[in-house]
């Protein structure tokens, strides 16, 4: 819970948001601390689950991935066991980058990365088609991105 950090550990998680190569000594001179209280400290937010992961943001379009498309995914009917395996499925899925359960009218929202429109037509039939439990889909392509900070303020 959020109240449990002090000023300094919200400075320390913004800090790694932004860069979480940052070395501890460099991370401890931002602070004003050394480096000992700022890797105790580090470790302690990694360990209450804080810091979930540390990570490197790939470029898609270097990588053939540039085409984004937010796919919203309706099952023929919601159940546990039906849920459950759409969810399975499409953690196994590599262009499915997220996936959200959402309220509304749709009940999953996914954010795909493909090379381009073909290559998201037969991802479409044959990949997602090949779930029995999805109903419906609609697609929305990303024409140009405008915010993706990959975290949150503090």
């Amino acid at each position: 819970m959020i109240e449990k950090l002090d000023r300094t550990d919200i400075q320390i998680l913004k800090i790694l948001q932004e860069n979480g190569r940052i070395t501890v000594k460099e991370l401890a001179f931002k602070v004003h601390l050394s480096t000992t209280p700022v890797f105790e400290r580090m470790k302690r937010l990694e360990s209450e689950g804080y810091i979930q992961r540390y990570t490197a943001v790939l470029n898609p379009a270097k990588l053939g991935r540039g085409f984004i498309v937010f796919c919203s995914v309706r099952l023929r009917r919601m159940g546990k066991d039906i849920a459950h395996d759409f969810v399975t499925r499409v953690k196994d899925i590599p262009e499915v980058a997220e996936c959200y359960n959402i309220s509304g009218e749709f009940d999953y929202l996914l954010k795909i990365y493909a090379p381009d429109m073909q290559y998201y037509n037969n991802f479409i039939i044959d990949t997602l088609g090949t779930i029995d439990s999805l109903g419906s889909l609609q697609s929305w392509f990303v024409m140009n991105e405008i915010k993706n900070s990959y975290g949150f303020g503090l």
